[in-house]
């Protein structure tokens, strides 16, 4: 991504310096506030089977509960995908870590579905609320000697945090007192000392400044970008679709084919597909964009085949491997489909435009969990984790097929994504 240019005017060429100069501190400040959020929304994956023991709740009613988060991002994100384009960066995203640091304290406080329903609303809004801001301020706070940073921080950080929640909270609900209190007061904390380093850095939004005004306004995709994006966006589709189905069902599915009633391995689970992701993410880097999507989706091929194989053959040994294969393919893709969107928008409308690519990502994870949820009362979970596998190997079967023409039609054409 280009430098800023010089302004004409004083104040425009001040903000411009100041935010140069704060690259280096505001950039990781940013990363940190992306991967506590995603932490803190994978702590209660590790939790669930726990709610479902204490409480009584249905497989249907968990990813009820995970959809609650992530129509409440849709929410956050319809209404607030471009504020931090307008207001800036800093005050979108203070405001956003308020509200986790309340959510956490409803999490701390649950004792029954109804706060746990509202714990996880309020997680949601403030993710929402951060995302379209997180993914623009990441990419305008580049460190100058690697632009690239910004988008593979942009893909790494969910997976780095979603791992680094799932075997945390495994952890702690395994060996640690006040299983369902402990996780969230650590992460009041954090958010805390967070938010201070929100305030401390500079603004980095071009037209930061602007009135605050809140209104639903539909997330608009540059005309000339639609068909790539359209491309594109299948596999953001596809990735995080397998990531709800894992989010809210993989610990179940886990602790059934290990025949275990240690928590721990349904937050190792989640930790493996994360983990294996970001290791992709890492190796793959400066890999060109669109090979990087095409190379996530062969594997994301590849790994469901393998879950199918171990959900035949009831082996955990298959199923383990299985989830390290399709977690590198979920990283990879993400990464290789995010960093070609990212090119797709000018500066002034980059928040608006990540804030669409993450309308797709929540909608696919949340609503094809909440279908297999409610099969799963129906049906069970390994005859409803069939079919939901196979279905989504069609999808991502499809997004490849789509991206290698793109691959060729980039080509023909000269350029490179």
């Amino acid at each position: 991504m280009a430098e800023p240019a010089e302004t004409t005017t004083t104040g425009g060429t001040a903000h411009h310096r100041t935010a140069r100069a704060a690259r280096p501190s505001g950039f990781w400040v940013v990363g940190t506030v992306l991967v506590l959020l995603m932490l803190s929304s994978s702590v209660p994956s590790a939790l669930y089977v726990l709610y479902q023991e204490r409480w009584g709740l249905s497989s249907g009613t968990v990813t009820v509960v995970f959809a609650a988060y992530a129509v409440t991002v849709l929410a956050g994100l319809l209404l607030f995908g471009s504020l931090s384009d307008t207001v800036g960066r800093r005050p979108v995203l203070g405001a956003a870590l308020v509200l986790a640091i309340v959510s956490m304290g409803l999490f701390a406080g649950a004792g029954g579905l109804g706060l746990l329903l509202a714990a996880r609303a309020v997680q949601g809004l403030a993710v929402g609320l951060a995302t379209g801001a997180m993914g623009a301020a990441l990419l305008e706070l580049s460190p100058r000697s690697r632009p690239a940073l910004g988008a593979q921080v942009n893909s790494a950080g969910p997976t780095v945090g979603i791992g680094l929640g799932g075997l945390g909270a495994g952890l702690l609900v395994q060996y640690a007192p006040a299983p369902t209190v402990l996780s969230y007061l650590l992460l009041v904390g954090a958010f805390a000392i967070t938010l201070i380093g929100v305030a401390r850095m500079s603004e980095s939004a071009p037209g930061a400044g602007g009135r605050l005004r809140v209104v639903p306004h539909r997330i608009r995709v540059p005309s000339a970008a639609r068909g790539r994006f359209a491309v594109l966006v299948l596999t953001v589709v596809a990735v995080w679709t397998v990531g709800g189905f894992y989010l809210s069902l993989g610990p179940h599915l886990a602790l059934s084919l290990l025949h275990s009633t240690n928590y721990l391995a349904g937050g190792a689970t989640v930790a493996l597909l994360a983990g294996a992701a970001t290791a992709a993410q890492l190796l793959l880097g400066r890999t060109e964009a669109l090979r990087t999507a095409v190379l996530g989706l062969i594997g994301l091929l590849l790994g469901l085949a393998l879950v199918l194989l171990a959900l035949g053959l009831g082996s955990a040994a298959v199923f383990l491997v299985a989830t390290a294969v399709l977690g590198s393919g979920w990283g990879a893709a993400f990464l290789g489909s995010f960093r070609a969107l990212s090119a797709l928008a000018d500066p002034a409308h980059r928040g608006e435009l990540t804030a669409a690519v993450y309308v797709f990502a929540y909608l696919a994870m949340s609503v094809p969990a909440v279908l297999a949820g409610l099969l799963t009362n129906i049906h069970g979970l390994q005859r409803t984790s069939v079919g939901f596998m196979a279905a989504v190997a069609g999808v991502c079967a499809l997004a490849l097929f789509t991206t290698l023409r793109l691959v060729s039609r980039t080509r023909a054409e000269g350029s490179t994504v």
